[in-house]
């Protein structure tokens, strides 16, 4: 929504400037300009990814109407969700939680979080090291391993649109030039026309310049950087179950395990120590 709001106040600032100005603003309504630079721009940006990479853009999009990806009450779940799973694994063994990691949609620990369960990225990185701590002999040296290089790889594929995105909007400008001097050179090289008739066609021309560079730092950059926002804010989440894991595995209980997880997220998102502890007695309680 946000983003909304920040698009409306750039064209209501531009265009609104404009008119106190005593500009008009039919002149900047020039469709043939407009296509060639985002025309342009989208052939850059085909041209310069690879499939997985246009697909993760666009299935990227929709996503960036939120204000954050992950909510404090979303880091609040599953730092709970957490404590519940080493609660009982503390108290019956770790064997005890294999059905619960074997079949989450029909575990009483997770079926009270169906938004945890619908997040694949949570749920497939707490299921596999359930996993591994269950059936393995992994030391922590090697899990904090093995999650260091998960998390790098996710971030590093999970900012790509962000990078494609930015990259569209450098080009934006230039584009905006070729648009230009393409409309001044149609100017120019009409014949017949008297100089009267030649400015309005090198007014129009110029609007590509104004479009390029609007499009891109109007509009393609704040995308970018909502993108880069969004994957970092992925991450933590994963780095908060990553801490709590491992220090679970460190012989620590589980309430001052989540607490390691809690001392790593964001200021904006970490909910405080007595918060922490009300929600997870109230997970308890639905629980039992």
């Amino acid at each position: 929504m946000l983003i909304l709001v920040g698009y409306i106040i750039i064209l209501g600032c531009v265009l609104g400037g404009y008119s106190l100005a005593g500009g008009h603003l039919a002149i900047l309504v020039q469709p043939t300009e407009f296509l060639i630079i985002f025309g342009a721009g989208v052939g850059a940006f085909v041209a310069a990814n690879s499939g997985n990479s246009i697909k993760a853009t666009l299935a990227a999009l929709p996503m960036l109407r939120k204000s954050t990806r992950y909510s404090k009450a979303m880091f609040k779940d599953v730092l709970a969700l957490m404590f519940l799973l080493l609660a009982k694994a503390r108290q019956e063994g770790m064997m005890s939680i294999e059905k619960d990691i074997e079949s989450p949609k029909d575990s009483e620990v997770f079926r009270h979080y169906p938004d945890i369960l619908n997040d694949h990225l949570i749920m497939e990185f707490i299921v596999d090291y359930l996993r591994m701590m269950v059936t393995g002999n992994m030391d922590a040296f090697e899990m904090q391993s093995l999650m260091d290089l998960e998390i790098e790889t996710f971030l590093k594929e999970a900012e790509e649109p962000a990078h494609s995105l930015a990259a569209m909007g450098d080009g934006m400008p230039a584009f905006g030039i070729v648009a230009a001097v393409m409309g001044v050179v149609h100017a120019l090289s009409a014949e017949g026309l008297t100089p009267e008739q030649v400015g309005p066609l090198v007014a129009s021309a110029m609007v590509g310049t104004f479009l390029g560079i609007l499009i891109s730092y109007g509009f393609l950059t704040p995308l970018s950087s909502r993108a880069q926002q969004q994957a970092h804010e992925a991450a933590k989440i994963l780095e908060c179950i990553k801490v709590t894991l491992l220090a679970n595995l460190n012989g620590y209980a589980p309430q001052i395990a989540i607490e390691f997880g809690r001392k790593v997220l964001f200021e904006t998102e970490r909910p405080g120590f007595e918060e922490m502890e009300e929600h997870v007695r109230e997970a308890k309680s639905k629980r039992s």
